[in-house]
């Protein structure tokens, strides 16, 4: 399995520590400045309701998600592909049509991964958090 939740992250630290991607809502107010989104001081791990990708899975994820989840904005403000050791933001415009990508693709995992898009509709988008 590709993607993992944690109900408290004493599980997760049980499961396999530190050594993961996390995939986080971004609850921040949506007229903040993406510039600010992006700040080291705006980002807090280990949220429960964030989804993981184990750092043993990190390279079929980037086989199989790589090409998808991409043109996220880095702290430095650039956009490019994902950056796996530092923070990646992506808006909620950026989702849908990664959504319909992964449902016609049919991803490995790719329900889970739907789910947890939709359910994080009424955020400004979702964060990648390099291992």
């Amino acid at each position: 399995m590709l993607f993992h939740t944690f109900r408290a992250q004493e599980e997760r630290r049980r499961f396999g520590g530190t050594d993961f991607m996390e995939m986080q809502y971004c609850k921040l107010p949506l007229d903040l400045l993406q510039k600010k989104r992006v700040s080291v001081q705006k980002i807090e791990h280990w949220k429960n309701d964030s989804l993981y990708i184990s750092g043993d899975d990190v390279d079929a994820f980037f086989v199989y998600y790589g090409q998808i989840i991409t043109n996220g904005l880095f702290g430095n403000g650039k956009i490019g592909p994902i950056d796996p050791f530092g923070i990646n933001f992506y808006a909620r415009e950026q989702v849908d049509p990664m959504m319909k990508r992964i449902k016609d693709e049919r991803t490995p995992d790719y329900n889970i991964l739907l789910g947890w898009f939709e359910a994080g509709e009424a955020y400004g988008g979702f964060y990648l958090l390099g291992i």
